[in-house]
């Protein structure tokens, strides 16, 4: 497998994503882009990326802040989020960037994308799918689902959302508002509410950030994460 740093502009800001793929393979295939959580593209995001290229994908992680920053602050991560998604044209450019790069790579399948993400990176991919990005899925693991632009046309990309039933982030009122947009939207879409389960439940180090609504599950995990492959062999198939 061929992992490497990959450097790609939004406007004037330089960013810094990270890409794997298996380079035995010849010819293009599925591409899955991977926004990361506020903390930017550390190690748990890069660790996903290089599964989805062991699954066949040419795989990239996006860079939300530029020059590949990372943050261990929770509060320094709430407020960098909280900037970038301030304008949603600004959050959207960035996300775009990051799959227009991955599209553009001579080993992806333009025509076959995907987005998934991470709390925040979750709530970037479906951004996306609001924009009318050309997405055939986007997959949200605990990720906010609320939006200060609502897809204003049909959702073509098929939705899948991974949420806790006990995350203090994305309240059951936020999970209506959002299952009423999507339907109002045509989209194709389903939300899996996982029992005993709070904030940040893929990543095996959220305990160490030490807020009660933060922190792993490993049944949720494996379950999201079995989710998403069988969406990925739905939307991926070889007509």
């Amino acid at each position: 497998m061929k992992t490497e740093s990959l450097e790609y502009r939004d406007g004037d800001l330089t960013l810094r994503g990270f890409l794997a793929f298996d380079d035995r393979k010849s010819g293009r295939r599925p591409g899955v882009l991977v926004m990361p959580e506020a903390f930017g593209l550390g190690a748990q995001v890069k660790r996903r990326v290089e599964r989805l290229a062991e699954l066949g994908y040419v795989a990239m992680a996006g860079d939300p802040y530029g020059d590949g920053l990372q943050v261990s602050d929770l509060q320094e991560a709430i407020k960098r989020a909280t900037a970038l998604f301030a304008d949603p044209s600004k959050s959207r450019a960035r996300a775009r960037a990051a799959l227009d790069t991955l599209a553009s790579l001579s080993q992806v399948d333009p025509n076959r994308l995907a987005s998934i993400g991470y709390c925040m990176g979750g709530t970037l991919s479906l951004e996306l799918a609001r924009d009318g990005a050309p997405l055939k899925g986007v997959v949200s693991f605990h990720g906010g689902l609320q939006t200060q632009r609502p897809a204003a046309g049909r959702i073509a990309a098929k939705i899948l959302v991974c949420t806790g039933a006990d995350d203090p982030f994305v309240p059951v009122a936020q999970i209506a508002a959002f299952a009423e947009e999507m339907t109002t939207a045509k989209a194709d879409w389903q939300v899996v509410s996982y029992a005993g389960t709070v904030h940040s439940f893929t990543n095996p180090e959220a305990d160490k950030v030490g807020n009660p609504g933060i922190a792993y599950n490993k049944s949720a995990d494996e379950r999201s994460w079995k989710a998403m492959t069988s969406l990925f062999e739905e939307i991926f198939a070889q007509s």
